[in-house]
């Protein structure tokens, strides 16, 4: 079996699509789910069980951060079995994942012991000091400001009231909100600064501490997890539906038709709202129990579109990948926390399409994109996950896109590439239908 370095030793031939896409696509669980489930899970007066969670690279770091501090996981099947116990020291390796980085340390605060936490090089670069010093606010010791740190506790943290600047992620309040309910005061969580993008992973952070039996009271940026027991429980995990996104992207640029299973009828996952972002695009999206279908115009021709992306920034990448297909004007705002994600995903999906004869410039805050022929071309991901699966995009409808480094969609997506290159066989097509 070829290794991950094998497959970062040559480009990915982005396949061009020779007609209408027609298909069904099966994804699999949510990334942000299964990681707010495992620290819930590790945190709980007793087992749980992750009903068909994410295994990605994002997950496993997630379970072996966990793991390494003293949780006990059984994998049955596509399940995973959770016994908490004791916190203790470790060393813990968060990779790039942002989930791991922000939500591990309140969790480490309440070790038996320093927790040391380390990642990949790229990832001493992403903000962390917001989580770090909030942290200190609530009488917890932390050594360093960013990636590696340690983290230590003498006894349980009081916890209590702490106002962060939380513009750069949202993350950073999930994280406190999650471990929350095991400081011995609970915490506050008041948010003060621009804009907080991606509300609507909080409110699943929220969410879930609530079906957690976890008391928590929200208001206009102000949020507090009152102390108390976490109940140990059943995690039915949702498909990703930002992972899905590029699936169903895949209609509106071919002008088919792209379905998706499982797609919840009730979700506070962002990739939900790509159903509306295509309606807006001129793409037909119909959603029915069980399934959400896209059905593209002919040709695959789409509207440009003029959106605040601040709550669903990571659905940026998809969006902008469509946008450059477009034929008339883009104009997307709100995301300049985007500029501190894996890359500068701003600047990247700039170049990288401007390279293809693009026509697409930075803004403070977002990106505006105009119509232009594109050509193909070497497509760099920057490690960056959704950055390759935009080039993916793009390559069904231009011709030599070389997506330089598909392996790194494992973070959140394993496999990704055999999935879009058995979407893309007209054979498997008609054997899929």
């Amino acid at each position: 079996m070829p290794s991950i370095m094998d497959d970062m030793s040559q480009p990915w031939s982005a396949p061009q699509a020779a007609g209408p896409i027609t298909w069904a696509q099966h994804v699999p669980g949510s990334k942000s789910i299964t990681n707010r489930a495992f620290i819930l899970a590790a945190l709980a007066d007793g087992p749980s069980t992750l009903r068909a969670p994410l295994v990605s690279r994002d997950s496993q770091l997630m379970e072996k951060a966990l793991e390494s501090m003293g949780v006990r996981f059984e994998h049955e099947g596509e399940d995973i079995h959770v016994a908490p116990g004791p916190l203790k020291g470790a060393t813990v390796d968060c990779g790039l994942a942002g989930t791991v980085m922000r939500f591990i340390p309140p969790v480490a605060a309440l070790a038996d012991g320093a927790v040391l936490v380390d990642g990949d090089e790229q990832a001493y670069a992403r903000p962390m000091s917001t989580t770090l010093d909030a942290l200190r606010q609530l009488g917890v010791e932390v050594d360093g400001d960013s990636l590696p740190f340690t983290v230590r506790s003498h006894g349980v943290p009081e916890g209590g009231e702490v106002t962060i600047d939380a513009s750069g992620s949202s993350q950073f309040v999930s994280g406190l909100l999650l471990a929350g309910a095991r400081f011995a005061k609970g915490i506050t969580v008041t948010h003060e600064g621009g804009p907080l993008p991606s509300m609507p992973h909080v409110e699943m952070t929220v969410g879930m501490l609530r079906q957690a039996g976890v008391r928590v009271d929200s208001g206009e940026n102000t949020w507090t997890v009152h102390p108390g027991p976490i109940a140990g429980r059943e995690w039915a995990i949702e498909p990703d539906l930002s992972n899905a996104t590029p699936f169903l992207a895949a209609a509106a640029v071919t002008g088919g038709r792209v379905t998706i299973k499982r797609w919840p009828a009730n979700t506070t996952q962002p990739g939900d709202a790509i159903r509306h972002i295509l309606v807006d695009m001129g793409v037909m999206v119909t959603q029915e129990p069980g399934f959400v279908t896209a059905k593209g115009t002919k040709g695959g021709a789409l509207q440009g579109i003029e959106r605040n992306m601040g709550d669903i920034g990571e659905l940026t990448p998809t969006v902008a990948a469509l946008c450059a297909l477009a034929d008339t004007p883009s104009i997307l705002t709100g995301i300049a926390h985007l500029r501190g994600h894996e890359t500068d995903r701003l600047k990247a999906l700039a170049d990288n399409i401007n390279a293809l004869g693009g026509k697409v410039a930075e803004l403070a805050d977002g990106l505006h994109i105009d119509p232009a022929p594109l050509h193909g071309g070497e497509w760099p991901c920057y490690a960056d996950h959704r950055m390759a699966t935009a080039g993916a995009i793009i390559g069904l409808r231009v011709p030599g896109v070389e997506v330089e480094d598909i392996s790194t969609t494992a973070k959140t997506l394993p496999g990704f590439d055999r999935m879009w290159e058995t979407m893309v066989d007209p054979e498997q097509q008609e054997s899929n239908g």
